[in-house]
């Protein structure tokens, strides 16, 4: 299922693009397909970081401290 989205770009991005274009001989929908892939795969992989930080700081306790107490 495709969308249309009215993107707005920066002159000097488009040209950039189309520069890039020429060079490495990929059409521009390409070229920003593989931009976007990598742009989620990076911040998907921040958000993940993010959740396992947060997730160590629900305690402060060190490995000893949290089993000290404990009778086994």
């Amino acid at each position: 299922m495709e969308q249309n989205i009215n993107l707005e770009l920066k002159q000097t991005t488009v040209e950039n693009l189309h520069l890039f274009s020429e060079m490495l001989k990929k059409d521009v929908n390409s070229m920003l397909e593989e931009a976007l892939e990598q742009y989620f795969d990076s911040e998907q992989k921040k958000l993940m970081e993010k959740n396992i930080n947060d997730d160590n700081a629900m305690t402060n306790l060190d490995f000893d401290e949290f089993w000290d107490d404990l009778d086994v």
